[in-house]
């Protein structure tokens, strides 16, 4: 990272199994760095290790999983850094809401279906922030509503009265509550019809711009994440492949597997991998 773009978080030698019979390697030596203020797009197929890898960052994984090896660094503006992995209790609690949030994998599902949504955007504070008043976490819950262009009047809303977007935005919502440094974002638009996808993802950007907060943006969806990302890195059996910028991966992808994923997408015009630059996906030598 240079003096200018200064990191924020450091992954080295992450390694996550699933124990059993049969351990299953989920996650194999990830080293990441990410600045602030970035979008890092993670891709690669289903069962790649990409959510894994995502719930290590904020210890949220449960047994059979463990991490076995690693370490994640979680850089402070003051300049203190933050082994998170030895993080316990309350700290851990704070890191996960007001460090890093996390969007989660079908999270317009993940509404308390008998909470109304002021509810639920107050327990947030009444749990982390316990000195607001109440008047100021409706105040705070209302400004946030707006900031994700959902009505003040959907407070008093149940998740069953809200569509699929609306509910989405209402996670990214709490989300951004405790205003985060960086937000992990799993499958945000996963089972969205392709409009409101390119709504929540235009709300995420314009977000982004105006708060400063970094993103891991994980999907399958790699050309979605040509257009997003900052950077891309490319996750295969549990290893990141590839990483580099959103154009070398899209102009100069070295690793064989990227190239194939480049090419398994149709353009909307002509053959399928038409879009990508010519002989990109001809070149299956090297790797990066």
């Amino acid at each position: 990272m240079s003096p200018d773009n200064p990191s924020l978080l450091s992954v080295r030698g992450l390694s996550i199994d699933y124990e059993g019979p049969r351990t299953t390697h989920a996650v194999r030596s990830v080293d990441l760095e990410l600045a602030r203020g970035e979008i890092l797009g993670l891709a690669g197929e289903s069962g790649c290790g990409k959510s894994t890898l995502a719930y290590g960052l904020n210890q949220l994984l449960r047994p059979p999983a463990a991490i076995i090896a690693g370490e994640v660094v979680f850089h402070e503006e003051s300049g203190e850094d933050i082994d998170v992995l030895r993080l316990q209790g309350r700290a851990l609690r704070s890191y996960r809401w007001s460090k890093v949030s996390m969007v989660f994998q079908g999270a317009m599902n993940s509404l308390n279906p008998v909470t109304n949504v002021a509810a639920q955007l107050a327990d947030v504070f009444t749990t982390h922030r316990p000195d607001l008043t109440k008047p100021e976490r409706e105040e705070r819950s209302r400004e946030l509503l707006q900031l994700v262009g959902v009505d003040e009047g959907r407070l008093g809303s149940f998740p069953h009265e809200l569509s699929g977007g609306m509910r989405q935005r209402v996670m990214i919502a709490m989300a951004l509550a405790l205003q985060p440094q960086l937000m992990i974002m799993d499958e945000p638009t996963t089972a969205l019809d392709v409009v409101v996808q390119r709504d929540i993802l235009t709300e995420i950007m314009r977000l982004r711009e105006q708060f400063g907060f970094a993103v891991v943006f994980i999907t399958h969806d790699l050309p979605l994440l040509l257009e997003v990302s900052d950077t891309i890195a490319i996750m295969k059996d549990g290893e990141i492949v590839e990483k580099a910028s959103a154009e070398d991966v899209f102009f100069d992808a070295q690793h064989p597997y990227t190239r194939r994923l480049l090419g398994s997408f149709p353009s909307l015009t002509g053959d399928r991998g038409d879009f990508i630059r010519s002989g990109i996906d001809a070149n299956e030598g090297g790797g990066r």
